[in-house]
């Protein structure tokens, strides 16, 4: 037992009397704007539902009132919240993959490999050009081109399951495309890294190999070893389950990330490796976790967003927005369409692919970061505002259709 002397017993009491109190009090005013946000969007998914309006949009301007610049600030929360953001799109990107076999993704592949290419030429160019002509040099070009290149798996996930939609024909065409960018990530975002950090062709080609090595491995693992990763839980224990496939989940996706493959791969992939009862049970007990963790997804892209900072890039951004919208609902068409798809599902896939989210943020992160170009964050971010929002206005005018093949 270590001897204090009474006067620096009592100034350690104290201090950690102090550092006690200042937890607690940190803790409470946590637990308080947790509470307001939580209740605040359970107002808001009511009120959407009952006007038939998407609630996404309603996410994000809750958003914004909360964040920088907005009505409120907060001031303990806003970490928590980034992880549970995370948290939010690996389990959107699971649940889509518990959907479909590993059969689907093989042949839904082979079909969409060539509209991968028409994808990557119809949305990353214009980015790129945009850069290019507003003088803000090559690195910043192939950011931006990766910003308008890529939709948003986590709000397009939620739009699918929001609207029923996941039994779909054109859904797993959707899939396809999400999929096919996802994976061209894995060698793009190793290529933009060493692009900002100044590397040799030597350190570009090892990264890509790298990550190109580890996307090879999680999918030979998900289409060959499905039966064996599933036997590892068991339908019959929903508490070993629930815990096994989304501990399984954040472990493969924090290492496809830590390897600079997309998070959202390897989830999707988990996803698509679990089959049979233990997949249909892994539904009903991650949903209720998907629905919270994926609302503060879009709530903290709201956060981290300046409202002030969007006026001055607005005409720039409208002006992607009306280009990279386009060329989206072509991308989607044509994809329904090599796949036979009717009418109704032609543009539905073809709407459906329009919002932009997640990536390009991380992607506009990584450029800023690196002292490519500062207007490319609130860039970004009234861009992907503006393409989700968009997107979930028209999601439903598809429907208006005469059902005609």
């Amino acid at each position: 037992m270590v001897d204090y002397p009474d006067d620096g017993f009592v100034a350690a009491t104290r201090l950690l009397a102090a550092d006690a109190v200042t937890d607690n009090a940190h803790i409470a005013v946590l637990l308080i704007e947790l509470g307001a946000i939580l209740f605040a969007l359970g107002v808001l998914g009511r009120i959407a539902r009952r006007l038939k309006l998407p609630v996404i949009p309603l996410y994000l301007l809750a958003g914004l009132a909360f964040g920088q610049g907005g009505v409120l600030r907060l001031s303990a929360s806003q970490e928590f919240i980034s992880v549970a953001a995370n948290i939010g799109v690996i389990l959107l990107l699971v649940m889509l993959g518990l959907e479909y076999s590993a059969s689907e993704l093989k042949s839904s592949l082979r079909v969409q490999a060539p509209v991968g290419a028409i994808d990557g030429l119809l949305n990353a160019v214009p980015g790129a050009l945009v850069a290019l002509i507003a003088g803000w040099g090559a690195t910043a070009a192939v950011a931006l081109a990766g910003i308008t290149w890529v939709s948003s798996s986590g709000v397009i996930a939620k739009n699918l399951g929001d609207s029923g939609r996941l039994g779909n024909r054109e859904t797993p065409v959707i899939l396809g495309v999400l999929v096919i960018e996802d994976l061209a990530m894995a060698i793009y975002l190793p290529l933009l890294t060493a692009l900002l950090a100044g590397g040799g062709t030597v350190t570009i080609l090892v990264a890509v190999l790298i990550a190109v090595g580890t996307v090879a491995v999680v999918l030979v693992a998900a289409t060959r070893y499905g039966e064996q990763i599933t036997a590892l839980v068991s339908a019959k224990d929903p508490e070993s389950l629930l815990l096994g496939v989304f501990g399984l989940t954040l472990l493969v996706a924090g290492v496809a990330e830590q390897l600079k493959v997309s998070a959202a791969v390897g989830a999707f992939l988990v996803g698509i490796a679990v089959s049979g009862t233990v997949a249909e049970t892994a539904v009903e007990l991650l949903s209720p976790l998907r629905d919270l963790f994926a609302a503060a997804f879009f709530v903290f892209f709201g956060l981290s967003t300046k409202p002030g900072l969007l006026l001055g890039v607005l005409p720039l951004a409208l002006l992607l927005t009306v280009v990279c919208a386009s060329t989206k609902v072509a991308t989607g068409y044509i994809a329904a369409r090599r796949n036979r798809i009717g009418r109704r599902g032609k543009w539905r896939a073809a709407v459906t692919l329009i919002p932009r989210g997640e990536f390009s943020v991380v992607v506009a992160a990584l450029a800023v970061g690196a002292g490519a170009e500062a207007q490319l964050g609130p860039l970004t971010a009234c861009f992907v505002l503006l393409t989700i929002v968009l997107g979930a206005l028209v999601s439903k005018l598809p429907d208006r259709l005469k059902a005609q093949p």
